[in-house]
Formats: structure tokens, sequence, C-alpha cells
């Protein structure tokens, strides 16, 4: 699960048009809306195709541990080691510089073998609990300010509740996050941010415990590593969930 800026394919002229690119992250830890996906160090990746009027994008986007955490084996009764595994499917379509709709396909696939069950990428059970798709709007509000809504689509991966009769109630979280640009000089740049989900229909989200709460607080710091003429993009997230009060510090460096 990843969050992925489509509106950087804007800046790319049409005089350099590539159809395909690529690019390459190591992150220390890998979160996403509030939330820590893996603790640990991971390698990520895309590959994706942007049209040459720079309005449609199709991609993928994968992850993979550099370390291990543990998932439960319930025939065997034990725990065992996992690494983080993830290939997820996006394609968004811009209708200007300042607004556009996208749908992911999230599949983190860790640990679903070692748990004892059968690996099926393209499973959208909501029960199996590792492919899920929600759909995304991005605004552009000013020149540093976006807001970005993302809903999860019919319950998956877990977004339910389970009925006194045994029967799923869709939650149909929604994610709205807001962000804003507050210094920028040469390299550097600093962003605040500020995210919650709720739910209009169950008493519980993808993400909380509740019907709604603030779960993603905190300030991304930016800057660039000069290595002789070659410059390494580095960004420094320090994030705050307040309702399960956890805090962390992730560093992200794109390779390229």
């Amino acid at each position: 699960m990843q969050n992925i800026s489509y509106l950087n394919a804007q800046e790319k002229s049409i005089n350099t048009y590539k159809p395909i690119t690529a690019s390459a992250h190591i992150k220390n830890m890998h979160t996403w809306h509030g939330s820590v996906v893996h603790p640990g160090a991971i390698f990520a990746t895309s590959l994706e195709y942007n049209s040459r009027n720079s309005k449609f994008t199709f991609g993928l986007w994968g992850g993979a541990g550099f370390s291990s955490t543990d998932v439960f084996n319930s025939y065997t009764q034990q725990h065992v080691s996992a690494n983080y595994k993830e290939v997820s499917i996006y394609t968004a379509y811009r209708f200007s510089d300042a607004f556009f709709i996208e749908a992911v396909s999230h599949n983190n696939y860790t640990g679903v073998e070692e748990r004892g069950d059968e690996l099926n990428f393209w499973s959208y059970d909501k029960t199996q609990g590792y492919n899920f798709v929600d759909i995304n709007f991005g605004v552009n509000v000013s020149k540093n300010t976006s807001l970005y809504l993302a809903t999860i689509l019919g319950g998956g991966s877990g977004d339910y509740e389970i009925k006194a009769d045994g029967s799923y109630k869709d939650s149909w979280t929604h994610y709205l996050e807001i962000k804003s640009k507050i210094w920028e000089k040469e390299d550097y740049k600093l962003t605040l941010f500020a995210g919650g989900a709720w739910s209009f229909i169950t008493d519980k989200t993808f993400y909380t415990e509740s019907k709604g709460n603030l779960i993603n607080v905190g300030a991304t710091f930016g800057q660039n590593i000069n290595l002789g003429s070659y410059k390494i993009p580095v960004e420094v997230m320090a994030m705050w969930n307040p309702e399960k009060k956890k805090t962390i510090l992730q560093l992200d460096l794109t390779l390229f």
C-alpha cells in the first residue's frame, strides 16, 4: 500500500516524452495513512506508463522487506517469519493541473503462505485480508495546498463489521488528508499534513476502532543530497497517530 504522486507527470515536457518510467526507493519502514505497514527497512520500486499529454497513468508499485515479521500459522499453531511483499496496481486520470481521479488495487500478500493460506494474487474475497481496491480524488486547492480523498470499496480486506446474524456490513471507509507546503528554499522544503478516517455506515473503519478519528498528523522535510552531479532526493517524515498513540520517523531515499 502506497501513496503515489501522480501529478509529477505534469511536469514532464512533451519534447522529452518517455512513455515508460521506473523508480526505486529505500525506506527504513513503510507507512500508509497513519499506519505502519511494515516496521523494517524495505526496497520499493515502480514501473508506469504515462500518456503523451500526461493525463493518463497506469503503473505497478512493489515493495519487498529486508527484514521479516512474525505471522501465526493456524495449522502448526506456531509463529513463523515472513518478509514484507507487495505488488499494487494503480491507474489515474488528470482532468486538469488541479484535479485527478485514481484507482488503486492494494495487493499486500505478506505472510499469506506462511500462515497456511493459499496465495491467489487476484482474489478479492473480503475475508482473505490482503487485496482491496480504493477510489481516490486529488485536488490542488492552491499552489502549495492539496486535498486527497480515498474510499475503500465493498468491504475489502476486513473493511466491514460482523452483524449479529453473522453477515457482513461493509464500512466503505473514507480517508481525507490535507497537505500544505509551508516553506521552501533551494533544495529544501517543509510540508505539514493531517488526515482522518470515518464511516457513515458502521461503528468502525478500516483504520479506526470508532466511526471516525484523526489518525495521521505530521510533517515531511525534503532535501537533495548532492553526490557530484548526482542528486538523491531524501524525505524524512515525522508522523503521529493520535488514536493508536503511535509516533514514527520515516526515512525515504529516492535512488532514481
